[in-house]
């Protein structure tokens, strides 16, 4: 079996800045670089809302139907 090795972070980072500076300009580079993130909604939270919006009934009907 091949061994696979893995670049060193940093090399990543500098090879693809240099490729996004080549291809986008410096400009757009920097604003690719700095979008910011979406947040993920933490699990409870969105279990919650999740439990808000739930019809139990249709819910269990579909999960707990007999299949023919």
């Amino acid at each position: 079996m091949n061994r696979v090795k893995y670049m060193n972070e940093d090399l990543i980072i500098e090879k693809a800045i240099k490729v996004l500076v080549e291809k986008l300009g410096p400009i757009d580079a920097i604003r690719f670089i700095t979008i910011p993130k979406i947040k993920r909604m933490e699990s409870v939270k969105r279990h919650r809302e999740w439990q808000m919006m739930l019809d139990k009934d249709r819910f269990f009907d579909e999960v707990f139907a007999e299949k023919s």
